[in-house]
């Protein structure tokens, strides 16, 4: 595509709304002198009055679900022998996304008596025009924060982060030596070069308004922003790049644990197994989805030589993505970390993931959205596309026995 006809995309795209600028809220500042429990209950507060603002409906169910939270175990599973407790992890959503996706991992963390907290980047949780002048500085600032709050209450400290969060994670344990192990799904350790060019848009974006966006939608989910700008894009890539300096610099010489789809389209999972197999931790695992398990380790390339290598060395777990009885296709970046009895994003969940099919196809757009209509789901790509109306698959058939793979993991820890 030549750059007029991306301008032309530009100009042509969705009016503006409300939701398209930032919407004027302080932002909870953080540091030593804030308690983390502090933190959680400012940012509700927050939220609320910003939800209050835009009468919002489901204020409440918003300010629940986007908010920050903390979990405390057991203490007959999870005390430490110098602190409160034994293990602690930080649980970091990703980028557009809101805390409500690291709430089923959460509960499960918190069964295996981990100390939970989870934080809320800024820029989330409120509006989609709060992501205009956010930078991964603030990100990573506040994933610091979140660590040395952990800090003061566990013996041992992990990272859980989905997409962006879990290179924000990946980011933090490179620099913090008090960082004991990650656990990561659907990271984003790379992405499409194009990301690149994002950071150029305010040279253009004061001619044309919506320069600033990379996609208008509708914005129907509450816990996750559908319109996405180009400075989040920019963020994300600086971020990536950044990490990939100190990968180049250091090993990653802890325990991972990653779960990500073959078929992923937001992030490129072959720069995933590759950060996998360059760490040098015995205990590390991954949990890759995909839709050809028979052949996966048969092909002439580069990065089935990665999986040869990851699973004769029993670090790699590959798992069927394919259910043709509910018509699932693949699995897909969105669905990793959710089961299927979750109540908005789940089989039976009050959201349905169509924004693809908007502005350019809104027949399909309404067809996708009818509940009465039984359609697809897998992953965006281009031979599920073909299948007719596709929903992206917004949790994983698999789940429980993800659950299953991380507990044999965490049962080696230390």
């Amino acid at each position: 595509m030549s750059v007029m006809q991306i301008f032309s995309r530009i100009r042509c795209r969705t009016v503006l709304g409300k939701r398209h600028h930032p919407s004027g809220c302080e932002q909870v500042v953080v540091g030593s002198h804030l308690k983390f429990s502090d933190y959680v209950t400012r940012t509700r507060e927050i939220f609320h009055d910003v939800y209050s603002k835009i009468a919002i409906d489901t204020l409440e169910q918003a300010v629940n679900g986007n908010a920050p939270f903390e979990l405390k175990p057991s203490a007959a599973l999870s005390s430490g022998s110098s602190k409160a407790y034994h293990r602690g992890i930080l649980l970091t959503h990703g980028l557009s996304d809101s805390p409500y996706l690291m709430r089923h991992l959460a509960a499960f963390f918190q069964e295996k008596g981990f100390r939970v907290m989870a934080v809320c980047l800024p820029g989330h949780g409120t509006q989609p025009g709060d992501l205009l002048d956010v930078s991964w500085q603030e990100w990573a600032k506040v994933v610091a924060y979140g660590v040395d709050c952990l800090a003061e209450e566990v013996e041992d400290i992990y990272l859980g982060g989905f997409s962006s969060g879990g290179t924000l994670s990946i980011y933090q344990s490179l620099r913090d030596k008090r960082v004991n192990g990650l656990f990561l799904f659907s990271p984003a350790i790379r992405i499409t070069p194009w990301a690149a060019l994002a950071k150029f848009h305010k040279l253009f974006s004061w001619l044309i308004p919506n320069g600033e966006w990379l996609s208008i939608k509708p914005d129907r989910d509450i816990f996750k922003y559908e319109s996405f700008p180009i400075n989040a894009a920019a963020q994300i890539y600086a971020l990536t790049r950044e990490v990939k300096k100190l990968l180049l610099k250091q090993k990653m010489d802890i325990p991972v644990f990653v779960a990500c789809s073959e078929d992923d389209i937001t992030v490129d999972t072959s720069a995933t197994l590759d950060f996998v197999a360059r760490a040098n931790h015995h205990n590390n695992k991954v949990v890759l989805y995909t839709t050809n398990v028979e052949n996966a380790l048969v092909a002439n390339t580069d990065i089935a030589q990665i999986k040869r290598e990851l699973f004769s060395a029993r670090k790699l777990e590959m798992v069927n993505s394919v259910f043709l009885e509910q018509r699932i296709l693949s699995s897909s970046h969105t669905s990793i970390a959710l089961p299927e009895s979750d109540a908005h994003y789940g089989a039976s969940g009050s959201y349905i993931n169509c924004s693809h099919y908007y502005p350019n196809n809104l027949e399909k757009y309404s067809a996708c959205n009818d509940d009465n209509k039984v359609c697809y789901q897998g992953e965006l790509t281009s031979k599920n596309l073909k299948f007719g109306v596709l929903r992206r698959l917004t949790y994983n058939p698999n789940y429980p026995e993800l659950l299953y793979s991380m507990k044999q993991f965490i049962d080696r820890l230390p």
